[in-house]
């Protein structure tokens, strides 16, 4: 017997990206017969374009705002991007739903060059991850790593300026709006391993909601959600956050999960990265979790750091 439908409100940032990802899952909510409404909200992370995640309070700032408007019950449910979800849920909240991943590699766009290999030496790369900055760095230890944000249309338009010779984003976002064409190269994980979560969308919730929990189980990827899982195990046990550049992914050989990490020094001209990988069978949440911590173990044993408390 179906379970009877209702309304459902999704709190969601108003970049072209994140608007994207809430009528997603609107429309799949409403295949299932739920009235579903959009509240847009711009948070500070949105606001702040002046300096680096890093430096003004991490990707969290992405997700507050959405979170008190669950809080206050102006919204049920917000969509994110995982990767910029915080590792640990603020008390009273929950990830309901993960649903099927997107392409979680890394691209590379340029007007005029084909890959990253191409780029003359000198030539300016822009990111403001320091994931990216140290796996760059390590590939192309003569390029100049130069600042970039603002959402996915403002950075390209400073890439179309020619303040950059090329630029790294995610290749989900890129595909998920159309902009598949401008990818001129995407990393394969081995060169640029990607962030914990990348490309897939992460469903948040107040705790006590198991309504909200049923209605979401349809649009969940049990596949993703591990293999998410894991990896952003590995982000919590190293402290992960904007602060950290620590890329983390798992990809599936039959019934293993092979997970593979890589962490660089922040603050050092050294281009040396720290590498680590483990696999085994993986069949719920709590298996997945357990590979990544050893993941983690794994990467501190090599020479790793955690990050500071409050770093």
């Amino acid at each position: 017997m179906s379970k009877p439908a209702f309304p459902i409100v999704i709190a969601t940032r108003e970049s072209r990206l994140a608007l994207w990802q809430a009528e997603h899952v609107k429309a799949r909510l409403q295949a299932l017969g739920h009235p579903v409404t959009l509240l847009g909200m711009t948070t500070k992370g949105d606001q702040i374009l002046d300096r680096s995640l890093s430096k003004v309070g991490g990707k969290g700032l992405f997700v507050k705002e959405l979170e008190v408007a669950l809080e206050e019950c102006r919204a049920d449910i917000a969509v994110h991007s995982l990767k910029d979800v915080p590792m640990d849920l603020p008390e009273g909240f929950e990830l309901a739903c993960v649903m099927e991943r997107e392409d979680p590699r890394d691209a590379f766009v340029s007007p005029q060059y084909a890959t990253l290999q191409d780029l003359p030496e000198g030539a300016v790369v822009g990111t403001s991850s320091l994931r990216r900055t140290v796996l760059l760095r390590a590939l192309r230890p003569d390029l100049r790593i130069e600042p970039l944000r603002g959402n996915l249309d403002t950075r390209l338009k400073k890439l179309d300026d020619g303040h950059y010779a090329g630029i790294v984003l995610a290749a989900a976002g890129l595909k998920r709006l159309g902009l598949g064409a401008r990818i001129r190269h995407e990393f394969a994980p081995d060169s640029m391993l990607p962030a914990a979560g990348q490309g897939a969308l992460g469903i948040e919730i107040r705790s006590g909601r198991p309504e909200l929990r049923a209605a979401l189980a349809p649009l969940a990827d049990t596949t993703s959600w591990l293999t998410v899982t894991a990896e952003r195990a590995v982000s919590r046990a190293m402290g992960g956050s904007c602060s950290m550049p620590l890329a983390a992914h798992g990809q599936w050989q039959g019934e293993e999960l092979v997970l593979r990490a890589a962490w660089g020094e922040p603050d050092s001209a050294s281009t040396a990265l720290i590498r680590a990988s483990s696999r085994r069978p993986v069949t719920d949440l709590a298996s997945a979790a357990d590979l990544g911590d050893e993941v983690a173990e794994l990467l501190l044993a090599a020479g790793a750091r955690r990050a500071t408390p409050n770093a």
